[in-house]
Parts: C-alpha cells; structure tokens; sequence
C-alpha cells in the first residue's frame, strides 16, 4: 500500500464532484473516522457510491428521498469486506465533516481526512475494516506529516451533539493496538 499523487494505490477509485480545493493545501492535520449505510442498516448496496456521486435515485427508498440532494463526500470508505474506495485525493477538501470543531479549530473538512467505515453506530465493525483502517492511517501517518496519532477523532468529537458516529460499536482501543507503536 502506498500513496501516489494523493491517491491510495490499494483502493477502487469512484471520484466524487463533491470536493474542493483546501484553503492551505499542506494543512493535512486530522483525520476523522465516521460510519456510513445506505438505506441505514443495510450494506452492500451501493448507495453510499451514489450518494457521494450525486447519482441516489430518491425513489429507491423512502430514506432516499430525504437525503439525495445532499452534497457530500468523503476521502475514503471501507467496505465491511475490507475493500477501500477512494472519492476525493488527499490534497483536496472532502465535504465529510460539515459544521465541526477540532480543538477549537472549526471547518475540519480545511484539514482533515474523512475516512468513512461502511457500518452503523450499533453494529460491530469487522476485523477486516479495523485491519484496513490500520493500515491506511499508518500509511497516511508517514506520508503526510502533519498528521500524527494523537489527532485522529470521530465525527461524534468535531460535532457533538449533531453527529453520533462512528459510535460505540467502534472498538478505539482494538484500533489503535493494531496502529502499533
């Protein structure tokens, strides 16, 4: 696994329109875990590519209809199978965070990577994802070097009260045994 051009060599690639240019393009400092199913509770739908593609049909399912305007996206997610898929490069802004605050930094989508988990709040993470999602933030702890291990964070800690993920069914201590070091 490496990173060429901002880009995970290991991952499928589905680029997102949803992204922009970061206001200091060196200021990669967070990395922000979240959890994503489409419709919730559901994997392996498909749904989480088209929402971060503008392409969720709003007659799918009921829940479609009230989020498929939404523009959004994130950096990368991990399929429960341990499968990663890339949306946006590193370099630039994935709109993952919205409203947040990071030590009162706030607009973390400026500096953080969003790394979304396929999964819910409730349901246990597979060890494939843990495995992958190790790996992944190693290799983004020794490419870039603003981030270290002290500033990863879930979305529930940059926007208290609005978001709940990755919740309590994500297991930190389990995750950072296999970050090593």
């Amino acid at each position: 696994m490496h990173i060429e051009q901002h880009w995970l060599s290991t991952a499928s690639r589905v680029p997102s329109p949803n992204f922009d240019d970061r206001p200091d393009p060196d200021d990669i400092s967070l990395i922000v875990v979240h959890c994503i199913s489409l419709p919730p509770g559901e994997f392996a739908t498909g749904g989480i590519d088209q929402l971060f593609c503008n392409r969720l049909n709003p007659h799918d399912h009921p829940y479609f209809a009230t989020i498929y305007q939404l523009k959004v996206s994130s950096h990368l997610l991990i399929k429960r199978t341990g499968e990663i898929i890339q949306y946006v490069p590193f370099d630039k802004r994935a709109w993952h965070a919205g409203q947040s605050c990071y030590e009162g930094r706030e607009r973390c989508n400026d500096f953080s990577i969003g790394i979304e988990l396929e999964g819910t709040e409730v349901i246990s993470y597979t060890q494939a994802q843990y495995r992958q999602l190790a790996a992944t933030v190693n290799r983004l702890l020794m490419t870039y070097p603003g981030l270290s291990k002290d500033r990863i964070t879930g979305h529930s800690d940059i926007a208290p009260g609005r978001k709940t993920d990755p919740g309590d069914s994500f297991d930190w201590k389990q995750f950072y045994s296999l970050l090593g070091g």
